[in-house]
């Protein structure tokens, strides 16, 4: 495995640009074997407090168990356009994501943020890998992530909105019953939680450049989704805990949903479905 050390972190709306021009002619069934590495990353708190704005947080020192992935987004986008990388990011469908923390992290403790892609393997829609981040403080490993990528093969039975995952895949019920929330979420909250993690996919941003990924309009980005529903239990969640969701569908913005959830032995389900159809967005389970 090879080390790289970053001096700053890199510029996500530089690297979307490299993502289309260098997405021609990408193939290969290996993954690099690379790690990287951004040191001691210092949290900027007008950026995090607007975060926590963005995402239904309380404003507060104590970073939100999703606000890491921000910090670290950057390099694994970094690996995903780096020319060894098999697959072009441009229609790369995130599937779940699982993050465990071990403890409160707080604003004024500097993460160092280690990235690299793993297990490459079979799906019945074409082939999965992991993007794994590990954070650490003063060596100490507080933070871990494993987010799930689809690269789909062609097909002609596939659905119309390519985005989309079929709600069986992978396994879990639907935890969506009768919703205890119901969530307006407006056209806007695609270019805001661009503003605030820098993740400026233009899948989110512009509904014409959506449409040319088989969206009808611009959708929501999935980790703010699953911010949001960190949000709605936030105070009732322990700082240890490992929180894991599976994004069924994409959510198209602007778009109503209904977020229900459920306590089991300290433990929650969780689900966000379209209000009036129940066709599922995100399942989701926290364990303490």
């Amino acid at each position: 495995m090879t080390l790289t050390r970053l001096e700053k972190t890199p510029g996500l709306g530089r690297l979307y640009a490299k993502a289309v021009t260098s997405a021609r002619g990408r193939h290969g069934d290996r993954l690099p074997d690379i790690t990287l590495e951004l040191p001691e990353a210092t949290i900027d708190r007008d950026q995090l407090a607007s975060y926590a704005d963005v995402c239904g947080f309380r404003k507060s020192d104590i970073l939100p168990a999703t606000y890491p992935h921000v910090l670290a987004f950057p390099l694994a986008v970094s690996i995903m356009v780096d020319p060894s990388f098999p697959f072009a990011l441009p229609g790369l469908v995130h599937v779940a994501n699982r993050i465990t923390q071990k403890r409160a992290l707080r604003a004024d403790e500097r993460l160092t943020l280690r990235v690299s892609a793993s297990d490459l393997r079979d799906h019945p829609r074409g082939r999965q890998f992991d993007m794994l981040t590990e954070a650490t403080i003063e060596g100490d490993p507080v933070w871990t992530e494993s987010s799930t990528y689809l690269r789909r093969d062609p097909h002609p039975a596939l659905p119309r909105e390519r985005g989309r995952v079929n709600q069986h895949e992978f396994g879990r019920e639907n935890a969506h019953s009768s919703p205890s929330a119901i969530w307006r979420v407006p056209r806007n909250v695609g270019r805001r939680y661009a503003a605030v993690s820098g993740d400026v996919n233009p899948i989110h941003l512009n509904p014409l450049a959506a449409r040319l990924f088989g969206f009808r309009r611009a959708i929501a980005h999935g980790m703010w989704l699953k911010a949001r529903c960190l949000a709605a239990l936030e105070g009732r969640l322990l700082d240890a805990l490992t929180a894991e969701v599976e994004f069924k569908s994409p959510l198209l913005l602007p778009s109503t949903v209904g977020f229900a959830s459920h306590p089991q032995d300290g433990d929650w389900t969780f689900a966000v479905a379209e209000a009036r159809s129940g066709r599922p967005h995100l399942n989701g389970s926290i364990q303490v």
